[in-house]
């Protein structure tokens, strides 16, 4: 399932990381295709579920 973002993914990044401070550019990394790998990396740093995570993303 891919994401669904309203704006680029600079201004979803920057809006995450203003949100949960503890995140890293590495943490971010963005590869088209790999839309798991990220929500992966996000659910281990912030303890959310993919789909909390999903659901957050797309409504930025």
């Amino acid at each position: 399932m891919k994401l669904q973002m309203k704006g680029s993914w600079n201004e979803v990044k920057g809006k995450l990381k203003q949100k949960y401070g503890q995140l890293t550019d590495d943490d971010l990394t963005f590869a088209e295709g790999k839309e798991d790998e990220l929500l992966g990396r996000l659910q281990k740093r912030l303890g959310r579920t993919k789909d909390e995570l999903r659901a957050e993303i797309e409504d930025m």
